[in-house]
C-alpha cells in the first residue's frame, strides 16, 4: 500500500478533478506553506471558523450538538482562545477515489506553536470540503491565517478497490460545504 507521489497525484488532481482548486507547487514565501509537496497535498484553511464558547454553558453531545457552543468567525485571521477548540474548514475540495484512502497531519509550523490539527481519514469515494478540527493546546491566545496552509493530506492507494465505499453507504458528510457540525446516522 503505497504513499503516492507529486506525479500522482497531480496527474489524479488535473485529469480527474481529485482536487480543486488545486495548486501545483509549494506556496511558501511569506505564508504557511500549502500545495502539492512531494508524497502530499498541504490544504489551506478558509475564513469561515467556529470557535467554541461556554457563553450559554452548553454541554457537548455528539449525539444531540447544540451549535450555539459555537460563535462564528470570518475573516483573515481567527484567534482560539487560549486551551481552546474551532472548527474551520479547506478551500480545496475533494474527490477521493475508490482505491484510496487519505489521511491528514497538521503542519508542523503550527504544532510548534502547541496548536494540534485533526482530520478523521478521508475514506474511498468520499467527497468535500474537509472540516478541520483545531486545538490551541496553549495558555495564550493563538492565531490561525486564513488561505495559507493548515494540514497535509497523505494519499494512500489500497492494493484493490474497497468492497463498500464511503459513497456506497452514502455517508452523512458526502458532499460537504463548509464546516459540517456533528450529526447521528
Amino acid at each position: 500500500m503505497p504513499v503516492m507521489s507529486d506525479r500522482w497525484i497531480r496527474q489524479m488532481a488535473t485529469e480527474h478533478g481529485m482536487i480543486e482548486p488545486f495548486v501545483e507547487t509549494q506556496k511558501r514565501d511569506g505564508v504557511i506553506s500549502y500545495g502539492l509537496s512531494s508524497y502530499g497535498y498541504d490544504a489551506r484553511v478558509s475564513e469561515d471558523f467556529k470557535v467554541f464558547t461556554n457563553v450559554d454553558s452548553a454541554v457537548v453531545d455528539p449525539k444531540d450538538f447544540n451549535p450555539s457552543s459555537f460563535v462564528d468567525r470570518h475573516g483573515p485571521v481567527c484567534i482560539i482562545p487560549p486551551n481552546s477548540f474551532a472548527l474551520a474548514h479547506t478551500v480545496e475540495y475533494f474527490r477521493i477515489p475508490r482505491d484510496v484512502l487519505v489521511i491528514c497531519l497538521g503542519k508542523s509550523t503550527y504544532a510548534r506553536c502547541g496548536i494540534i490539527v485533526n482530520v478523521t481519514p478521508l475514506e474511498p469515494e468520499w467527497e468535500g470540503q474537509v472540516t478541520i478540527e483545531i486545538s490551541n493546546t496553549t495558555p495564550l491566545p493563538a492565531k490561525i491565517y486564513a488561505n495559507e496552509g493548515i494540514c497535509q493530506f497523505l494519499f494512500i492507494q489500497g492494493n484493490e478497490p474497497c468492497e463498500t465505499s464511503y459513497a456506497d453507504k452514502s455517508g452523512k458528510y458526502m458532499r460537504q460545504r463548509g464546516v459540517s457540525l456533528p450529526r447521528l446516522g
